[in-house]
């Protein structure tokens, strides 16, 4: 379907830059044209990126060079900022655990502490315990 041995079929390009760029929103690299926001999901895009693996292995020898390579350097940039995702997400992650209260409380000092189950509203005089105690 190649309309010159060496150049890359137009339905294949848009094919395989469809793709990418619904990678490349996936990952939160780019903004969602209908909503208008950033929005990233992992899971999805790691399954795009499995989709356009099992293209490359499903047409090999059937393509041109051109298509090979752009083919190959689509999957290595796909790869290499899916990695850089992962890793931020697993930074931020474990950023927001280490700024966590090991209790699971909130920091006291921020005005909006839960009270402790044993604490009373010295206002009200009435009680956080649930026996009432």
């Amino acid at each position: 379907m190649t309309t010159d041995g060496g150049n890359i079929d137009p339905m294949f390009l848009q094919l395989v830059m469809s793709l990418e760029a619904a990678a490349l929103q996936q990952m939160g690299k780019l903004q969602n044209p209908i909503t208008g926001k950033v929005e990233k999901n992992l899971d999805i895009c790691k399954s795009t990126i499995d989709m356009l693996e099992m293209i490359e292995k499903k047409t090999m020898g059937n393509l041109t060079q051109e298509e090979e390579s752009l083919f190959k350097r689509t999957l290595y940039h796909l790869r290499m900022n899916y990695v850089d995702e992962l890793k931020s997400t697993k930074e931020e992650t474990e950023k927001t655990a280490k700024n966590a209260p090991a209790d699971g409380k909130k920091d006291p000092d921020n005005g909006d502490n839960p009270k402790k189950d044993s604490e009373s509203d010295e206002k009200t005089g009435t009680s956080n315990d649930p026996e009432g105690v």
